[in-house]
């Protein structure tokens, strides 16, 4: 019985790839953010960090994913009409997901240094959409509702070209049915966009798409129970 080797290309150890290749990483985003409430940022991470990732998002079988839905916790209720992804949430079990969520710990800093959001944590999953796979126009959060206060989405496919759908369309602040950005889901985009304010959604894709959507919250506990994640 033959040997099975490991392929080395595909195993990360924590902390030996470096997150980011230029300096000042979170400038441009958070200047963005400022001025216009969202942002789309190309090769946000490594090359070596998004490949990583991907890798990871790509073998997660499909068997170990759930039927995303809307609403959460005792709220949470399928409804294929609005949205047909895949997710599995990202809890820092593996070296390069607890390192992306480290990653992301030093963006909420960042945030908070610069824009005073007071955020006080971040939750994300793997998502998945098969071919046939949307997600309808839609908010994160609604005012007074929710603990959401920054989306984000990091696009994780390679080769994605005209006639693959799946892209990500941003609509106005002040006017939901005006569209101010559509955008492909190309490996190492970043989209981060205040969730109570923009409504968002996802074009049907014509191939699989891979992507990590996670949002930065703020605690509205008022007594000694923090507010659910997930």
């Amino acid at each position: 019985m033959p040997t099975l080797e490991p392929d080395l290309n595909r195993l990360y150890v924590e902390n030996s790839i470096p997150a980011f290749s230029r300096e000042a990483p979170f400038s441009s985003l958070l200047m963005d953010l400022q001025t216009q409430g969202w942002s789309v940022q190309d090769d946000f991470f490594s090359t070596g960090f998004t490949q990583a990732l991907k890798d990871e998002a790509e073998n997660i079988q499909n068997a170990f994913m759930l039927q995303a839905g809307v609403g959460r916790k005792q709220d949470h209720q399928l409804v294929l009409d609005a949205r047909r992804d895949y997710i599995q949430w990202i809890d820092p079990d593996k070296p390069i997901r607890k390192d992306f969520l480290r990653t992301m710990e030093e963006l909420r800093i960042a945030l908070n240094r610069r824009l005073f959001l007071g955020l006080f944590d971040y939750e994300a999953h793997f998502a998945r959409y098969e071919k046939g796979a949307f997600y309808e126009k839609h908010l994160d959060a609604f005012k007074g509702e929710s603990n959401r206060i920054l989306s984000t989405v990091l696009y994780l496919n390679d080769d994605w070209q005209d006639g693959d759908g799946g892209e990500l369309v941003i609509y106005d602040e002040n006017n939901p049915d005006i569209e101010i950005g559509r955008f492909f889901p190309k490996k190492g985009r970043l989209a981060v966009f205040l969730s109570e304010c923009f409504h968002h959604e996802v074009i049907v894709a014509k191939r699989t798409r891979h992507s990590i959507a996670g949002w930065f919250r703020v605690n509205n506990t008022t007594s000694m129970t923090l507010d659910p994640d997930q």
